[in-house]
């Protein structure tokens, strides 16, 4: 009983007393380190830890991205429903023109939707492929959320056409007909 491990492993010939002699040199080498205040550095243990930080750091990049895309997914399925909930339905036969990019393209609308449109109280927002009609204040926010899918939301201004009143303005002097249309 009072014989130990590394007796009964040389007795059992797991192994040498090359080994055992290695390994007692080793322990007494450690201890003899620690007593002495020296820092016992162990290169396997600081590539083990070296490693772990770079995991923890990429699944914490991969973690903020998965956020990110999940936090863009919402915004994209609340702007798609404040859409379908807020779309002016009706349809007319008077056209408004309006730019996308860089085309200019045709809505049908009723007068009093073009009225509307002209004068900040509507806006065209796009859903898939095509444009709907929302009153301002949704497109606005929509706007505050992801301002690519307005279109066209004129800013109502409580003073009328205040930025005709421009000083340096050289069509001030001119008169733009309410009922124009192009």
């Amino acid at each position: 009983m009072g014989n130990s491990l590394q007796d009964q492993l040389l007795k059992a010939g797991v192994a040498n007393r090359k080994q055992a002699v290695k390994a007692r040199k080793a322990i007494n080498h450690k201890e003899k380190q620690k007593r002495s205040g020296a820092v016992v550095v162990d290169e396997t243990e600081q590539r083990a830890e070296a490693m772990r930080q770079e995991k923890v750091a990429r699944d914490r990049e991969l973690n903020q991205q998965k956020q990110a895309a999940a936090e863009q997914k919402a915004i994209q399925a609340q702007i798609k429903q404040l859409v379908e909930m807020n779309r002016v339905e009706e349809r007319g036969d008077v056209e408004f023109r309006f730019t996308h990019g860089t085309t200019v393209k045709t809505l049908l609308v009723q007068e009093s939707q073009r009225k509307a449109l002209v004068a900040g109280k509507l806006g065209i927002v796009k859903l898939e492929q095509g444009v709907e009609l929302v009153p301002s204040s949704v497109a606005r926010k929509i706007a505050e959320r992801d301002s690519s899918w307005i279109i066209l939301c004129h800013d109502a201004e409580p003073s009328g056409q205040s930025h005709l009143n421009d000083e340096d303005d050289p069509y001030a002097d001119y008169q733009v007909p309410d009922d124009m249309m192009w």
